[in-house]
């Protein structure tokens, strides 16, 4: 059962940061366009699904990972601090930004100009603060892998 999510988790992590960096772009290119169309609506919903997909996923690895191990003096352990507070923790926060984001410019903002903006700061606000809390394989304390 780890293994099989951890392999998802990992796998789907790649769908969802093109997602997101293509939401960006549409966002940033369409800004002056005048037009919010469907394709637009639907990119941004799949960005933020995928990203909740991997939040249920990562839950999920959460309470079953060994690498998330609350013993004495797991916060003086780098890799059970990351596992165990910082990725969850950025994680979270990162898909709140975006979720907050895509809402906000769905339901509340009037403007095409307005919600293409509110989109690209949400999304690549969140980008930012997933790509620094994966476990890349260059961070060779956290035991990351590219899949």
């Amino acid at each position: 059962m780890h293994s099989a999510l951890l392999h998802a988790h990992s796998g789907l992590r790649w769908i969802a940061l093109l997602l997101l960096i293509v939401a960006i772009f549409n966002a940033a290119k369409s800004q002056n366009s005048g037009k919010y169309l469907k394709k637009d609506k639907m990119l941004n919903l799949f960005a933020m699904i995928f990203m909740h997909i991997q939040l249920l996923i990562g839950l999920g690895l959460y309470f079953i990972s060994p690498k998330v191990n609350f013993v004495e003096g797991w916060m003086k352990e780098s890799l059970l601090r990351f596992f165990g507070m910082e990725h969850i923790l950025l994680m979270i926060i990162a898909i709140a930004v975006i979720t907050m984001g895509r809402s906000k410019a769905e339901k509340k903002l009037k403007g095409t100009r307005d919600k293409h903006r509110k989109i690209m700061v949400s999304y690549t606000i969140g980008l930012i603060i997933v790509l620094i809390s994966i476990p890349w394989p260059f961070r060779e304390t956290l035991g990351g892998a590219w899949f």
